[in-house]
């Protein structure tokens, strides 16, 4: 097992955004979930969130969730930390999947934004609040305005990180000024949740990522982020260099829910590539792109392992 010195950390430090496999008639895999948990897990995560949005989260039912959360967190006991996603854009909703996650073993939540509503500030606040106290799970806040409609501005923030079991940030507004304001305000551990801002939001004092192209270069961004946190900037950026084609396959083509299970399955660690409705397979123009960008780069989708950073 890859060495990770960051294990004391609350929600880890590399932590990946699990896909959740499906059998060919669309049903949860939990045996294959499973096995990439233990996977990416050996490989260098210390954290995992489990129904996220890459883990199709709004496409399972909540009996779905809850059994995920418990398969993971059996599967890597102590080796790594479980965050649920529980957030959606119903409070009352929210509070139910916190306490589910619980009852299930998580460690932690991850909540988003509530989306589609648009609530002001003060209702973002208020959910936030009511999803933190409804567990003792701590709540790690994920800020993507470009999924939920609304962004959670500095000063709802800095608010929100005075709850005491309000613990994190995975932040993928891309707002430097912002990100900078919050590190130097509070006590919050954040997280880059743009794969390509890992190397810029550490350098600034973020203490990892929630990624999800560490599904096919764990261990590069495992040597990334020890890299950046033990203030080698020269081995990180020569690793951020090197991860750049592999990030633009995964990310930017189709979601990445789709990429990252399309490689998976072509490196055989599942056993297809299926995702729900309304995600589809990649066209042929859309997966010939994926696989351009990884070409050349040492990450071969059809290599069963990726090459040590």
């Amino acid at each position: 097992m890859v060495d990770t010195p960051s294990r004391t950390l609350p929600f880890g430090s590399l932590v990946t955004a699990m896909v959740t496999p499906f059998t060919a008639d669309g049903a949860v895999d939990f045996d294959a979930t499973a096995a990439l948990a233990a996977r990416l897990v050996d490989d260098g995560c210390d954290g995992l969130v489990v129904s996220g949005t890459t883990g199709e989260t709004s496409t399972l039912e909540d009996s779905e969730k809850e059994d995920l959360y418990r398969v993971v967190a059996e599967t890597v006991g102590d080796r790594a930390r479980v965050i649920a996603g529980t957030g959606t854009n119903h409070t009352s909703h929210s509070v139910e999947m916190a306490r589910r996650a619980e009852r299930a073993g998580a460690h932690a939540q991850l909540v988003v934004t509530p989306y589609y509503n648009k609530p002001t500030q003060a209702g973002v606040l208020a959910h936030f609040e009511a999803v933190a106290a409804a567990s003792d799970l701590p709540v790690m806040v994920y800020d993507i305005p470009g999924r939920s409609g609304i962004p959670i501005t500095t000063e709802t923030m800095l608010r929100l990180a005075e709850n005491p079991r309000i613990g994190a940030l995975k932040d993928a507004k891309a707002d430097f000024a912002a990100i900078t304001r919050v590190l130097a305000s509070t006590d919050l551990d954040v997280y880059s949740g743009d794969d390509g801002l890992t190397l810029p939001w550490m350098a600034a004092g973020a203490v990892g990522v929630v990624s999800v192209t560490a599904h096919v270069a764990t261990r590069a961004f495992r040597a990334l982020v020890d890299a950046a946190a033990a203030g080698d900037f020269a081995e990180a950026r020569r690793v951020h260099f090197e991860l750049d084609p592999v990030i633009r396959a995964v990310m930017t083509h189709i979601p990445g829910a789709v990429s990252a299970k399309e490689i998976l399955h072509r490196r055989g660690v599942l056993p297809n590539a299926v995702v729900r409705l309304p995600l589809v397979g990649p066209e042929p123009h859309e997966l010939e792109a994926v696989l351009a960008d990884l070409a050349g780069t040492g990450w071969d989708p059809a290599s069963a392992r990726e090459p040590r950073a």
